[in-house]
């Protein structure tokens, strides 16, 4: 559709005028009718930008609120193997412990035996001396 834009703007006396002075008395048509569907249609460009901007937030508000759905999800799933991964840190934990202490028991052993060689081979040695005269 054409546009026909006006050559020079409405005389300041007519723009002042009421709107009811601006329309016929018998059919009610507008002496200004291209003015007014002038400003009709820049009202018309306006409220499309406007719908434009509300359905491209009608799409982001949908596309994050998938986002957070996803997230929540992914949330729950990291709570879940944290749990299991502490409990399996505890587990291997009081595992080391209980091999630690059984180290400390060997060691333990192992410097007893050694403690006991020790005087064996003494005794030993003592008992080849007395052999030997």
């Amino acid at each position: 559709m054409d546009r026909h834009t006006p050559m020079h703007a409405l005389p300041e006396e007519i723009q002042k005028m009421l709107p009811e002075d601006k329309v016929c008395k018998y059919c009610g048509v507008s002496y200004l009718i291209l003015h007014e569907f002038k400003a009709m249609e820049e009202k018309v460009k306006a409220m499309e930008k406007e719908m434009k901007f509300y359905q491209g937030s009608v799409e982001r508000e949908k596309g994050l609120q998938e986002k957070i759905k996803s997230l929540s999800q992914d949330l729950e799933q990291y709570k879940i193997d944290n749990k299991s991964k502490t409990e399996r840190i505890y587990d291997v934990g009081m595992q080391l412990k209980s091999q630690q202490n059984e180290f400390q028991k060997v060691k333990k052993q192992l410097s007893h035996l050694q403690d006991e060689l020790k005087i064996k081979y003494r005794q030993s040695n003592i008992f080849r001396l007395c052999f030997c005269l």
